[in-house]
């Protein structure tokens, strides 16, 4: 069972950079994708960033490229979602996800909630003007 714990989420001025973190404390995430999500307030939740571990594999969203990076730590366990130049549309709950094992996938399907199955609970990101 994967068990995610997300961190590192806080208050940025635009511009600014932030690093958030998302361990697993349960099975390895080793040849899993792990994918970055984040909603908004009265906003459907939406795909940012993802990393299959397997080979490192990386995806993401058009909003963020070039701006957050998706890297993982297999030894730790973790997946990173680094991201810089920040603008006050990044505000909002950013969640982390897992796929089972042995999952990449195809063109879109990373962007689907329904491609993971564990999911953590959340850390916030605010951003001030």
């Amino acid at each position: 069972q994967v068990q995610l714990v997300e961190s590192g989420g806080g208050s940025v001025e635009a511009g600014g950079s932030l690093g958030l973190s998302c361990t697993s404390s349960g099975d390895t995430i080793l040849r899993r994708t792990v994918g970055w999500f984040r909603q908004a307030p009265g906003t459907e939740r939406e795909g940012v960033a993802a990393i299959y571990t397997g080979d490192g594999r990386t995806y993401y969203a058009d909003s963020v490229k070039g701006r957050f990076t998706v890297s993982g730590d297999n030894a730790k366990n973790t997946v990173y979602l680094q991201m810089n130049s920040l603008k006050p549309e990044d505000a909002a709950m950013y969640y982390c996800a897992a796929t089972e094992p042995w999952t990449k996938p195809g063109g879109t399907a990373w962007l689907r909630q329904t491609t993971y199955t564990y999911w953590g609970q959340g850390t916030q990101v605010a951003l001030s003007s």
